[in-house]
Protein backbone atom coordinates (compact mmCIF):
# COMPACT_ATOMS: atom_id res chain seq x y z
CA UNK A 1 0.00 0.00 0.00
CA UNK A 2 1.48 3.39 -1.13
CA UNK A 3 1.90 6.48 2.08
CA UNK A 4 -1.48 8.21 1.66
CA UNK A 5 -2.27 11.47 3.07
CA UNK A 6 -4.66 10.64 5.63
CA UNK A 7 -2.20 8.19 6.96
CA UNK A 8 -1.00 9.03 10.76
CA UNK A 9 1.65 11.94 11.06
CA UNK A 10 4.15 9.64 12.38
CA UNK A 11 4.32 7.14 9.10
CA UNK A 12 2.27 4.55 11.28
CA UNK A 13 1.10 2.13 9.31
CA UNK A 14 2.89 2.94 5.95
CA UNK A 15 4.84 0.21 4.50
CA UNK A 16 5.69 1.49 1.03
CA UNK A 17 6.34 4.50 -1.19
CA UNK A 18 7.89 5.40 -4.40
CA UNK A 19 9.97 8.22 -3.08
CA UNK A 20 11.80 8.55 -0.13
CA UNK A 21 13.30 12.22 0.58
CA UNK A 22 15.80 12.71 3.49
CA UNK A 23 15.20 16.93 4.70
CA UNK A 24 12.67 19.35 4.24
CA UNK A 25 15.13 22.17 3.65
CA UNK A 26 14.21 23.94 0.13
CA UNK A 27 15.80 21.26 -2.08
CA UNK A 28 14.19 18.21 -0.53
CA UNK A 29 10.66 20.69 -0.51
CA UNK A 30 11.30 21.80 -3.98
CA UNK A 31 12.58 18.56 -5.22
CA UNK A 32 9.01 16.64 -3.70
CA UNK A 33 6.84 19.18 -5.12
CA UNK A 34 8.00 19.12 -8.51
CA UNK A 35 8.12 15.33 -8.76
CA UNK A 36 4.12 15.41 -7.13
CA UNK A 37 2.98 18.47 -9.54
CA UNK A 38 4.26 16.62 -12.46
CA UNK A 39 3.22 12.68 -11.74
CA UNK A 40 0.86 13.13 -8.91
CA UNK A 41 0.93 9.23 -9.19
CA UNK A 42 3.95 8.82 -7.72
CA UNK A 43 3.71 8.72 -4.02
CA UNK A 44 6.33 11.24 -1.94
CA UNK A 45 7.05 11.26 1.44
CA UNK A 46 9.97 13.29 3.20
CA UNK A 47 11.09 12.39 6.87
CA UNK A 48 13.27 15.63 8.48
CA UNK A 49 15.13 15.39 11.13
CA UNK A 50 14.51 18.18 12.81
CA UNK A 51 11.25 18.57 15.39
CA UNK A 52 8.19 20.55 14.15
CA UNK A 53 7.87 24.03 13.61
CA UNK A 54 12.01 24.86 14.03
CA UNK A 55 11.85 26.03 10.16
CA UNK A 56 9.66 29.10 11.78
CA UNK A 57 12.38 30.51 14.13
CA UNK A 58 14.84 30.62 11.19
CA UNK A 59 16.23 34.52 10.59
CA UNK A 60 18.38 34.13 7.47
CA UNK A 61 17.26 35.04 4.00
CA UNK A 62 18.49 33.57 0.46
CA UNK A 63 19.53 35.11 -2.86
CA UNK A 64 17.30 33.39 -5.08
CA UNK A 65 17.88 33.67 -8.74
CA UNK A 66 15.84 34.46 -11.70
CA UNK A 67 16.01 30.99 -13.32
CA UNK A 68 14.68 29.77 -9.68
CA UNK A 69 11.79 32.13 -9.43
CA UNK A 70 10.64 30.97 -12.68
CA UNK A 71 10.76 27.41 -11.32
CA UNK A 72 8.76 28.65 -8.38
CA UNK A 73 6.22 30.04 -10.08
CA UNK A 74 5.44 27.22 -12.31
CA UNK A 75 5.30 24.72 -9.49
CA UNK A 76 2.64 27.37 -7.98
CA UNK A 77 4.50 28.14 -4.73
CA UNK A 78 6.01 31.76 -5.95
CA UNK A 79 3.00 33.84 -5.32
CA UNK A 80 2.68 32.67 -1.40
CA UNK A 81 6.24 34.51 -1.40
CA UNK A 82 6.38 37.26 -3.47
CA UNK A 83 4.86 40.01 -0.82
CA UNK A 84 8.07 38.82 1.11
CA UNK A 85 10.31 38.85 -1.56
CA UNK A 86 13.17 41.71 -2.59
CA UNK A 87 14.12 42.21 -5.59
CA UNK A 88 17.78 42.62 -6.65
CA UNK A 89 17.74 45.92 -8.84
CA UNK A 90 21.49 46.62 -8.51
CA UNK A 91 24.50 45.01 -7.33
CA UNK A 92 28.30 47.02 -6.66
CA UNK A 93 31.27 45.25 -5.73
CA UNK A 94 34.57 46.81 -3.61
CA UNK A 95 38.16 45.91 -2.87
CA UNK A 96 39.36 47.54 0.33
CA UNK A 97 40.61 47.58 3.91
CA UNK A 98 38.17 47.75 7.05
CA UNK A 99 39.92 51.43 7.88
CA UNK A 100 39.40 52.72 4.26
CA UNK A 101 37.31 55.75 4.58
CA UNK A 102 36.08 55.55 1.08
CA UNK A 103 35.11 52.23 -0.98
CA UNK A 104 35.88 52.67 -4.79
CA UNK A 105 33.58 50.90 -6.78
CA UNK A 106 35.50 48.36 -8.89
CA UNK A 107 32.53 46.72 -10.65
CA UNK A 108 28.88 47.39 -10.91
CA UNK A 109 25.49 45.29 -12.34
CA UNK A 110 22.64 47.08 -13.18
CA UNK A 111 21.15 44.67 -15.79
CA UNK A 112 18.32 42.36 -15.29
CA UNK A 113 17.69 38.46 -16.90
CA UNK A 114 15.07 39.72 -19.06
CA UNK A 115 13.29 43.21 -19.27
CA UNK A 116 11.36 43.57 -16.07
CA UNK A 117 13.30 40.45 -14.60
CA UNK A 118 15.51 41.12 -11.23
CA UNK A 119 18.13 38.98 -11.66
CA UNK A 120 17.83 37.49 -7.92
CA UNK A 121 15.50 38.20 -5.01
CA UNK A 122 15.86 38.37 -1.49
CA UNK A 123 13.73 35.83 0.38
CA UNK A 124 13.46 35.35 4.11
CA UNK A 125 13.97 31.99 5.14
CA UNK A 126 11.01 31.24 6.96
CA UNK A 127 8.44 32.58 3.87
CA UNK A 128 10.26 29.90 1.63
CA UNK A 129 9.90 27.25 3.42
CA UNK A 130 6.49 28.05 4.28
CA UNK A 131 4.98 28.52 1.05
CA UNK A 132 6.93 24.99 -0.39
CA UNK A 133 5.20 23.45 2.66
CA UNK A 134 1.89 25.12 1.85
CA UNK A 135 2.19 23.69 -1.45
CA UNK A 136 3.27 20.59 -0.45
CA UNK A 137 0.10 20.20 1.48
CA UNK A 138 -2.02 21.12 -1.29
CA UNK A 139 -0.39 18.01 -3.36
CA UNK A 140 -0.65 15.55 -0.45
CA UNK A 141 2.82 14.78 -0.01
CA UNK A 142 3.65 13.64 3.34
CA UNK A 143 5.99 15.49 5.48
CA UNK A 144 6.98 13.39 8.72
CA UNK A 145 8.98 16.40 11.27
CA UNK A 146 11.59 14.80 13.92
CA UNK A 147 11.82 11.65 11.73
CA UNK A 148 15.28 11.21 10.99
CA UNK A 149 16.27 8.74 8.72
CA UNK A 150 18.40 5.28 10.66
CA UNK A 151 18.79 3.01 8.47
CA UNK A 152 18.47 1.42 5.07
CA UNK A 153 18.92 -1.40 3.46
CA UNK A 154 19.03 -2.60 -0.20
CA UNK A 155 16.20 -5.01 -1.38
CA UNK A 156 16.05 -6.53 -4.99
CA UNK A 157 13.46 -4.13 -6.25
CA UNK A 158 13.48 -0.97 -3.08
CA UNK A 159 15.62 -0.02 -0.35
CA UNK A 160 13.95 -0.66 3.08
CA UNK A 161 14.38 2.85 4.85
CA UNK A 162 14.07 3.05 8.94
CA UNK A 163 13.30 5.96 10.46
CA UNK A 164 14.00 6.98 14.18
CA UNK A 165 11.77 7.69 17.36
CA UNK A 166 10.21 4.51 16.80
CA UNK A 167 8.52 4.98 13.50
CA UNK A 168 8.03 2.08 11.08
CA UNK A 169 10.36 0.99 8.12
CA UNK A 170 9.25 2.20 4.53
CA UNK A 171 10.19 0.25 1.56
CA UNK A 172 10.96 2.97 -1.19
CA UNK A 173 11.84 2.73 -5.07
CA UNK A 174 14.09 5.53 -4.59
CA UNK A 175 15.64 7.64 -1.59
CA UNK A 176 16.60 11.43 -2.13
CA UNK A 177 19.78 12.76 0.39
CA UNK A 178 18.55 16.44 0.54
CA UNK A 179 19.65 16.38 4.31
CA UNK A 180 22.30 18.85 4.39
CA UNK A 181 26.13 19.01 3.94
CA UNK A 182 26.46 17.09 7.28
CA UNK A 183 24.44 13.87 5.72
CA UNK A 184 24.14 11.08 7.78
CA UNK A 185 22.19 9.53 4.96
CA UNK A 186 25.04 10.09 2.13
CA UNK A 187 27.51 8.44 5.07
CA UNK A 188 24.44 5.49 5.33
CA UNK A 189 24.86 4.87 1.74
CA UNK A 190 28.90 4.84 1.35
CA UNK A 191 29.39 7.79 -0.17
CA UNK A 192 32.62 9.68 0.23
CA UNK A 193 33.76 13.36 -0.41
CA UNK A 194 36.44 15.80 -1.22
CA UNK A 195 36.48 18.34 1.64
CA UNK A 196 38.84 21.17 2.64
CA UNK A 197 37.90 23.35 5.37
CA UNK A 198 38.65 27.27 4.59
CA UNK A 199 39.57 28.15 8.32
CA UNK A 200 36.73 30.93 7.80
CA UNK A 201 33.36 31.21 8.87
CA UNK A 202 29.91 33.43 7.67
CA UNK A 203 28.24 35.21 10.23
CA UNK A 204 24.66 35.65 9.33
CA UNK A 205 22.42 38.43 10.87
CA UNK A 206 19.98 40.63 10.13
CA UNK A 207 20.17 44.54 10.46
CA UNK A 208 17.50 47.54 10.28
CA UNK A 209 18.84 51.22 8.95
CA UNK A 210 18.00 54.23 8.98
CA UNK A 211 18.14 54.83 5.03
CA UNK A 212 16.43 52.83 2.10
CA UNK A 213 18.86 50.32 0.34
CA UNK A 214 16.75 50.86 -3.37
CA UNK A 215 17.34 47.21 -4.13
CA UNK A 216 21.13 47.90 -4.13
CA UNK A 217 23.31 44.50 -3.10
CA UNK A 218 26.76 45.22 -2.21
CA UNK A 219 29.57 42.68 -1.45
CA UNK A 220 32.71 44.16 0.04
CA UNK A 221 36.08 42.25 -0.40
CA UNK A 222 38.26 42.64 2.55
CA UNK A 223 41.34 41.29 3.75
CA UNK A 224 39.36 38.83 5.91
CA UNK A 225 36.63 37.41 3.45
CA UNK A 226 33.97 39.03 1.75
CA UNK A 227 30.93 41.27 3.47
CA UNK A 228 27.90 41.25 1.85
CA UNK A 229 24.98 43.40 2.14
CA UNK A 230 21.87 42.11 0.69
CA UNK A 231 18.40 43.81 0.63
CA UNK A 232 15.30 42.70 2.31
CA UNK A 233 11.54 44.42 2.35
CA UNK A 234 11.66 47.83 4.25
CA UNK A 235 15.04 49.33 5.54
CA UNK A 236 16.18 46.20 6.37
CA UNK A 237 19.07 43.74 4.96
CA UNK A 238 20.86 40.64 5.46
CA UNK A 239 24.27 39.67 5.68
CA UNK A 240 27.04 37.33 5.41
CA UNK A 241 30.13 38.22 6.89
CA UNK A 242 32.90 36.56 6.53
CA UNK A 243 35.94 35.99 8.95
CA UNK A 244 38.99 33.56 9.89
CA UNK A 245 36.64 31.11 12.33
CA UNK A 246 38.93 32.48 15.38
CA UNK A 247 37.72 36.03 14.77
CA UNK A 248 34.45 35.21 14.06
CA UNK A 249 34.11 33.39 17.38
CA UNK A 250 35.16 36.22 19.08
CA UNK A 251 32.92 38.57 17.28
CA UNK A 252 29.41 35.86 17.93
CA UNK A 253 30.36 35.52 21.90
CA UNK A 254 31.55 39.70 22.27
CA UNK A 255 29.42 41.63 23.82
CA UNK A 256 26.57 43.82 21.37
CA UNK A 257 28.11 46.88 21.62
CA UNK A 258 31.29 45.60 20.57
CA UNK A 259 29.65 43.69 17.62
CA UNK A 260 28.12 46.71 16.76
CA UNK A 261 31.30 48.63 16.91
CA UNK A 262 32.89 45.75 14.68
CA UNK A 263 29.63 45.84 12.57
CA UNK A 264 29.51 49.65 11.52
CA UNK A 265 33.16 49.79 10.85
CA UNK A 266 32.51 47.37 7.75
CA UNK A 267 28.84 48.20 7.27
CA UNK A 268 29.96 52.11 6.73
CA UNK A 269 27.36 55.07 6.85
CA UNK A 270 25.54 55.47 3.83
CA UNK A 271 22.16 54.29 4.78
CA UNK A 272 22.57 55.90 7.93
CA UNK A 273 22.99 54.45 11.78
CA UNK A 274 22.14 50.09 12.01
CA UNK A 275 20.95 48.21 14.64
CA UNK A 276 21.28 44.47 14.75
CA UNK A 277 17.81 42.80 14.52
CA UNK A 278 17.18 39.01 15.96
CA UNK A 279 20.23 37.27 16.75
CA UNK A 280 24.03 36.22 15.39
CA UNK A 281 24.96 33.16 14.28
CA UNK A 282 28.33 31.84 12.59
CA UNK A 283 28.56 28.94 10.36
CA UNK A 284 31.70 27.12 9.13
CA UNK A 285 32.92 27.26 5.75
CA UNK A 286 34.75 24.92 3.44
CA UNK A 287 34.45 23.19 0.21
CA UNK A 288 32.52 19.57 -0.16
CA UNK A 289 31.81 17.86 -2.52
CA UNK A 290 30.10 13.83 -3.18
CA UNK A 291 32.88 11.33 -5.00
CA UNK A 292 29.29 10.41 -6.08
CA UNK A 293 26.28 12.01 -6.59
CA UNK A 294 23.86 8.88 -7.53
CA UNK A 295 24.04 4.90 -6.42
CA UNK A 296 21.32 2.16 -7.08
CA UNK A 297 18.10 3.47 -5.24
CA UNK A 298 20.26 6.64 -3.87
CA UNK A 299 20.49 10.42 -5.31
CA UNK A 300 22.26 13.00 -3.34
CA UNK A 301 20.78 16.53 -3.61
CA UNK A 302 21.57 19.98 -2.52
CA UNK A 303 24.52 20.78 0.21
CA UNK A 304 24.53 16.63 0.97
CA UNK A 305 25.49 16.11 -3.31
CA UNK A 306 27.86 19.82 -2.65
CA UNK A 307 29.08 22.64 0.17
CA UNK A 308 31.00 25.86 -1.45
CA UNK A 309 32.16 29.13 -0.56
CA UNK A 310 29.01 31.59 -0.12
CA UNK A 311 31.18 34.32 -1.75
CA UNK A 312 29.08 33.85 -5.13
CA UNK A 313 25.76 33.43 -3.59
CA UNK A 314 25.19 30.54 -5.45
CA UNK A 315 24.92 27.38 -3.38
CA UNK A 316 21.07 27.54 -2.43
CA UNK A 317 20.61 27.72 -6.36
CA UNK A 318 22.86 25.04 -7.40
CA UNK A 319 20.38 23.15 -4.80
CA UNK A 320 17.20 24.31 -7.47
CA UNK A 321 19.48 23.25 -10.08
CA UNK A 322 19.68 19.61 -8.49
CA UNK A 323 16.37 19.63 -7.94
CA UNK A 324 14.86 20.79 -10.91
CA UNK A 325 17.29 18.07 -12.55
CA UNK A 326 16.10 15.25 -10.63
CA UNK A 327 12.56 15.58 -11.05
CA UNK A 328 12.98 16.06 -14.70
CA UNK A 329 14.66 12.47 -14.88
CA UNK A 330 12.59 11.03 -12.20
CA UNK A 331 9.21 12.14 -14.01
CA UNK A 332 10.63 11.20 -17.61
CA UNK A 333 11.73 7.48 -16.42
CA UNK A 334 8.06 6.98 -14.49
CA UNK A 335 6.67 8.17 -17.81
CA UNK A 336 8.73 5.77 -19.71
CA UNK A 337 7.49 2.66 -17.58
CA UNK A 338 11.35 2.63 -16.63
CA UNK A 339 12.57 1.84 -12.66
CA UNK A 340 12.71 5.77 -11.30
CA UNK A 341 15.28 4.08 -8.57
CA UNK A 342 17.79 2.27 -10.99
CA UNK A 343 21.48 3.15 -11.30
CA UNK A 344 21.18 3.95 -15.47
CA UNK A 345 18.31 6.32 -14.64
CA UNK A 346 19.79 7.92 -11.63
CA UNK A 347 23.35 7.98 -13.17
CA UNK A 348 21.73 10.57 -16.09
CA UNK A 349 21.02 13.20 -12.66
CA UNK A 350 24.41 12.59 -11.83
CA UNK A 351 26.33 13.56 -15.23
CA UNK A 352 23.75 16.83 -15.78
CA UNK A 353 24.80 18.14 -12.24
CA UNK A 354 28.47 16.84 -12.03
CA UNK A 355 30.42 19.43 -14.38
CA UNK A 356 28.35 22.50 -13.10
CA UNK A 357 28.49 21.96 -9.76
CA UNK A 358 32.29 21.09 -9.88
CA UNK A 359 33.02 24.06 -12.16
CA UNK A 360 30.78 26.04 -9.25
CA UNK A 361 32.89 24.53 -6.33
CA UNK A 362 36.14 25.46 -8.52
CA UNK A 363 34.80 29.14 -9.14
CA UNK A 364 33.99 29.97 -5.64
CA UNK A 365 37.30 28.44 -4.49
CA UNK A 366 39.64 30.73 -6.60
CA UNK A 367 37.58 33.44 -5.69
CA UNK A 368 37.89 33.22 -1.91
CA UNK A 369 41.50 32.94 -2.46
CA UNK A 370 42.02 35.36 -4.68
CA UNK A 371 40.21 37.94 -2.65
CA UNK A 372 40.52 36.98 1.22
CA UNK A 373 43.93 38.36 1.29
CA UNK A 374 45.73 41.62 1.87
CA UNK A 375 48.66 40.61 -0.68
CA UNK A 376 49.72 43.93 -2.77
CA UNK A 377 50.35 42.37 -6.03
CA UNK A 378 46.89 40.07 -5.83
CA UNK A 379 45.18 43.55 -4.69
CA UNK A 380 46.46 45.31 -8.00
CA UNK A 381 45.51 42.16 -10.44
CA UNK A 382 41.72 41.90 -9.15
CA UNK A 383 41.45 45.32 -9.26
CA UNK A 384 42.50 45.46 -12.68
CA UNK A 385 40.44 42.14 -13.73
CA UNK A 386 37.17 44.02 -12.02
CA UNK A 387 37.53 47.42 -13.74
CA UNK A 388 38.30 45.55 -17.17
CA UNK A 389 34.93 43.17 -16.48
CA UNK A 390 33.29 47.19 -15.86
CA UNK A 391 34.47 48.44 -18.88
CA UNK A 392 32.98 45.37 -21.35
CA UNK A 393 29.26 45.02 -21.37
CA UNK A 394 29.96 41.53 -22.66
CA UNK A 395 31.29 40.33 -19.82
CA UNK A 396 29.26 42.06 -17.04
CA UNK A 397 26.02 40.44 -19.57
CA UNK A 398 27.66 37.10 -19.15
CA UNK A 399 28.21 37.55 -15.44
CA UNK A 400 24.47 38.67 -14.84
CA UNK A 401 23.19 35.61 -16.72
CA UNK A 402 25.57 33.49 -14.32
CA UNK A 403 24.29 35.69 -11.31
CA UNK A 404 20.49 34.79 -12.62
CA UNK A 405 20.93 31.11 -12.71
CA UNK A 406 20.80 31.32 -16.91
CA UNK A 407 24.00 29.64 -17.24
CA UNK A 408 25.25 27.82 -20.63
CA UNK A 409 24.27 24.15 -21.46
CA UNK A 410 21.17 22.19 -21.41
CA UNK A 411 18.88 23.63 -18.50
CA UNK A 412 16.16 21.52 -16.81
CA UNK A 413 12.55 23.19 -18.21
CA UNK A 414 11.83 24.04 -14.51
CA UNK A 415 13.98 26.72 -14.99
CA UNK A 416 12.81 28.68 -17.99
CA UNK A 417 9.45 28.23 -15.87
CA UNK A 418 7.93 25.30 -18.67
CA UNK A 419 6.38 22.24 -16.85
CA UNK A 420 7.97 18.98 -17.17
Amino acid sequence: MSVSPDRPTRADGTDRADIVIAGAGYVGLTTAVAIATAAPDLSVVIADAAPEGVWRKEQRASAIAAAAVRMLRSLGAWEAMRDEAQPIIEMIVTDSREGDPVRPVFLTFDGEAMPGEPFAHMVPNVALNGALRKRAAELGIRILDGTPVTGIEMQPAGVDVAFGNGAETVRARLLIAADGVRSKLRDLAGIRTVHWDYGQSGIVATVSHERPHDGRAEEHFLPSGPFAILPLKGNRSSLVWTEPTREAERLIESDPMIFDMELEQRFGHKLGAVRLEGGRRAFPLGLTIARDFVRPRIALAGDAAHGIHPIAGQGLNLGFKDAAALAEVVVEAARLGLDIGAIDVLERYGRWRRFDTVQMGITTDVLNRLFSNDNPLLRAVRGFGLSLVDRAPPLKDFFIGQAAGLGRGPAPRLLSGQPI
